[in-house]
């Protein structure tokens, strides 16, 4: 009788492990499937730009929507960036009267980190979600084959403006973010901790700690760059592979986001590591 009562827990556990099995499967075959779609994606646009066979117009308009009107967001990102550096930086230079050190403390962390992360983040959001929200109706409304019957290819004149206005979007708003945002990080010094600027660009540049210079800078501009690659496969891969009307393009817009958000904490760390100190 025991036996028997023990039986269908026998049985049921194999049926578990094999839909542990199973799942974690699927999430590896669609991991790869993406994958490969972006690496075709991206091969697809590379043959578009050597020699270049884009629409400047579209271009133009692209890098007017994506870079233009993301500049209000950026300035207020990056000015509020550099406040809280300086404010999470304040009681340990009250503490240790290191008031010298501020700008060094806030530029490292901003340079290097802080600005390209958060650029990237917020213009994932905005241009990126954006830009997989057109594509997805264009699919979903057949534009795309109604370009194709007028023999105009979509790669070259939506895909590969899209593409270049992402990533040149991405590396122009980073480097107004890192001026903005030391500037903030200098207003905010002054107001709570009486440093004045002069002290606290001297400190960005001639700390006694280290010396912040264009290797810094290039840290975060090529993170920049390596984002906006990330965001512009994301929003036209999964633009481009909408299916399912209007839900599917949420659906797409929703996987954009989070495979954006994802391959940019992914490259932050992958850059980090190798670029080292």
């Amino acid at each position: 009788m025991a036996a028997h009562a023990l039986a269908p827990s026998n049985r049921k556990e194999p049926g578990r492990i094999a839909t542990l099995i199973g799942a974690a499967g699927a999430v590896f075959l669609n991991t790869a499937a993406t994958a490969g779609g972006m690496t075709i994606l991206f091969g697809r646009v590379v043959k578009r730009l050597i020699p270049p066979r884009i629409d400047v117009r579209e271009l133009e308009n692209n890098l007017y929507k994506m870079a233009f009107k993301s500049l209000p967001i950026v300035v207020v990102t990056a000015l509020f960036t550099g406040a809280i550096m300086v404010i999470q930086a304040a009681p340990i230079v009250k503490r240790y009267g290191a008031e010298g050190q501020l700008g060094w403390g806030a530029g490292f962390g901003t340079l290097r980190e802080i600005a390209p992360l958060l650029t990237a983040l917020m213009l994932s959001g905005r241009v990126g979600a954006n830009n997989t929200a057109e594509l997805g109706t264009m699919v979903v409304t057949d534009q795309f084959d109604a370009l194709r019957v007028l023999a105009i290819d979509p790669i070259a004149f939506l895909i590969a403006p899209r593409f270049i206005g992402i990533v040149a979007t991405l590396f122009m708003m980073t480097l107004f973010a890192d001026v903005l945002a030391l500037f903030g990080a200098a207003f905010t010094g002054q107001a709570l901790l009486g440093v004045s600027p002069q002290i606290f660009y001297n400190g960005v540049t001639s700390s006694m700690v280290s010396r912040l210079g264009f290797g810094d800078v290039a840290n975060g501009l090529v993170k920049s760059i390596l984002f906006g690659l990330i965001i512009a496969l994301s929003s036209c891969h999964f633009g481009l592979s909408t299916t399912g009307g209007a839900p599917g393009v949420g659906r797409a817009v929703n996987a954009t986001v989070v495979a954006s958000a994802a391959g940019i904490f992914l490259i932050d760390y992958l850059v980090s590591f190798a670029w080292g100190g």
